[in-house]
């Protein structure tokens, strides 16, 4: 459809008690990072999403962005505009439950890789929750629980060949972040080992330090990194064993390493988390709503991990994992890029709240309470028909 022009005030009345869905409208964003991002197992090179936004009858206007899939980012917003689009139009947005259920079977197609479809749900039922919030004259995280208005924030480092540890844990620690999570997986134990432990020195004893494996190694070498750090405060260990036979083997790591584990983002549903929690295999479900179909399940899975003693976290997405983690008793860490890593959140969002010793306010405007900006967004988008 044609890009429609959203109104730089939005209607905010509590007495609204329909949102008719009138149009959809997406815009790819694919923005080239400053140099390769290695993990264990991966690289990137761009940092990709879409804005989403549902325009409704009664003049609210819902917006998001999320994503972050650079590979089928077209294939995304194709589905989008052509399966989940047409199914919405006329529904009322106030009905999340029935609209994520109408836009589940653009997960069923078993010849097309399925998350496609779980992002493509994300992007509706991000701007969806958007439109509901500024309806209602509410953040999320108030009508999502409203635990705290504020949560720690840490990023992620310790890429391998990015540059000299110590020099770059100083520097998060001069912008005032309260901790990192450090790249590890693609050595062997015994230097990553090495790695981490010049990143606790640089840090000190009062700056959190997780380890994420990206599913590199197998169970005796996690056990062994775990046995070498272990006087290091290892705040939790992330993803440190192969997919293949990943839950039995981080229950593993987490009774013989003694170290509290991290998991769930590469899952795709609440009923994968659910495994996670009764096999024993994490202390930290780090779920990522817009890999998944949304905050609507991402919620699930929160409500779920407060049964099982787990504490939820959230794979980066700050824009809309600060909400999630802010409305629930049991959230963590909020997750952020260097700006060189996610140019989107630090250049995308106008009124970015500050890091201030170690935490971030959440925005007091309703629905996610983000402003976009309009420039940064024309400048990288790109045409669905590339």
């Amino acid at each position: 459809m044609a890009e429609l022009e959203v109104e730089s005030t939005t209607r905010t009345n509590a007495s609204v008690t329909r949102l008719t869905i009138a149009a959809v409208e997406t815009i790819p964003v694919r923005v080239p990072l400053a140099q390769t991002y290695r993990g264990s197992r991966y690289q990137m090179t761009h940092r990709s999403t879409i804005v989403t936004r549902i325009h409704t009858e009664e003049g609210v206007v819902g917006e998001a962005y999320c994503g972050d899939e650079d590979a089928g980012l077209l294939e995304i917003d194709e589905i989008v505009r052509t399966e989940l689009a047409p199914r919405l139009l006329g529904e009322d947005a106030f009905r999340v439950e029935r609209l994520w259920e109408l836009a589940r079977p653009a997960t069923f197609d078993i010849l097309r890789d399925r998350r496609l479809g779980l992002v493509a749900t994300a992007c509706i039922d991000a701007a969806v929750w958007d439109a509901i919030g500024k309806a209602l004259g509410q953040p999320l995280y108030r009508l999502w629980g409203g635990y705290r208005d504020s949560l720690p924030v840490i990023t992620i480092g310790g890429y391998y060949g990015k540059q000299d540890i110590a020099e770059e844990v100083s520097e998060l620690r001069d912008r005032g972040l309260a901790g990192m999570k450090f790249k590890v997986g693609g050595l062997t134990p015994e230097e990553d080992a090495d790695r981490f432990r010049v990143a606790r020195v640089a840090a000190g004893p009062d700056f959190v330090l997780c380890a994420d494996a990206n599913q590199g190694w197998t169970p005796a070498q996690a056990v062994r990194f775990a046995r070498l750090v272990e006087d290091l405060d290892l705040h939790w260990f992330e993803e440190p064993c192969i997919w293949s036979n990943d839950r039995r083997s981080m229950r593993d790591v987490r009774f013989q390493g003694g170290v509290r584990v991290c998991a769930g983002q590469s899952e795709f549903s609440a009923g994968g988390c659910r495994d996670l929690m009764v096999e024993g295999a994490i202390d930290f479900c780090n779920f990522d709503s817009s890999w998944s179909g949304g905050a609507t399940e991402w919620r699930r899975v929160a409500a779920a991990a407060l049964a099982f003693d787990v504490a939820m976290a959230h794979h980066e997405e700050p824009q809309i994992a600060s909400h999630l983690l802010a409305s629930i008793p049991h959230g963590t860490f909020l997750e952020v890029f260097s700006a060189d890593r996610d140019p989107i959140w630090w250049n995308l969002v106008a009124n970015r709240p500050p890091i201030v010793a170690g935490w971030m306010a959440l925005p007091a405007g309703p629905g996610l309470g983000w402003e976009l900006d309009a420039d940064y967004i024309d400048a990288y988008r790109v045409s669905s028909q590339q």
